[in-house]
């Protein structure tokens, strides 16, 4: 199975640890983030996985040589010249996804205790354009599911507006996404008329009257996002008690 792993982004939140080093390689209990993420999948039988990178390219590009890129499959998506946004990143790494079957994307600064292999057999079994890990946890920006949990729109409390906008807010469940998610190789014909640089939540705004965008959650889900130097702290315990 193949997977990408989203670790382009400069780790602005992270500063100064960034200063000197990209997001993906910051150290939590004894393992950079890329790492633990490359363990995880590998555990959930991914052998194929493509890592987008920009901030301090050419650390993590060495970090996996040192590694021997896990010993599976690893290719590098670069972004050097222009950092392309989720959707943009996932874009240009369509030639990777070449065999016709859905594939997981995973945010390098996002810990959990989802189980990917439940994940993909949930995608698997229904007929949609992505499937969105979600739950429910402290954020400003909320993904809008109807009853069915099919994506309908999206919050930011912060600022108030809405997408689409005028959305009716009291009709829909809130529920924050945990930057995993399974995508059906279709994307990849829809994203043909967008800019270079995109926002993958955008992309699955501008299709959800056409296509079914599915949330998958339940209440064992916990996720800690990581980007920030607040989680840090937090991050050994997470694994310890919570991460499987």
């Amino acid at each position: 199975m193949k997977a990408m792993i989203l670790a382009a982004g400069p780790g602005t939140r992270l500063k100064p640890i960034t200063n000197h080093i990209p997001k993906a390689l910051v150290s939590i209990d004894g393992k950079t983030l890329l790492e633990h993420q490359i363990l995880k999948l590998k555990s959930a039988g991914f052998n194929e996985i493509i890592v987008n990178v920009h901030h301090f390219a050419d650390q993590i590009i060495e970090f996996l040589q040192t590694k021997n890129n896990f010993n599976i499959r690893i290719e590098i998506s670069d972004e050097r010249d222009c950092l392309l946004d989720t959707g943009g990143a996932i874009r240009k790494a369509a030639w990777f996804f070449d065999d016709g079957k859905p594939f997981l994307v995973h945010n390098v600064d996002i810990l959990s205790n989802v189980d990917l292999k439940n994940l993909i057999d949930f995608h698997q079994n229904i007929d949609n354009l992505a499937t969105l890990v979600v739950n429910h946890r402290k954020t400003s920006r909320w993904l809008l599911f109807d009853k069915q949990m099919q994506l309908k729109g999206w919050y930011n409390e912060t600022t108030g507006q809405t997408k689409p906008q005028g959305i009716n807010l009291q009709l829909y469940q809130r529920y924050a996404f945990s930057g995993i998610q399974i995508l059906s190789p279709k994307v990849f014909e829809l994203m043909e008329k967008w800019n270079k640089v995109f926002s993958i939540i955008d992309f699955y705004l501008s299709c959800v009257e056409k296509e079914i965008i599915s949330g998958y959650t339940n209440d064992e889900i916990k996720v800690l996002d990581v980007g920030k130097i607040q989680s840090l702290e937090d991050a050994d315990i997470f694994l310890k008690n919570c991460v499987q």
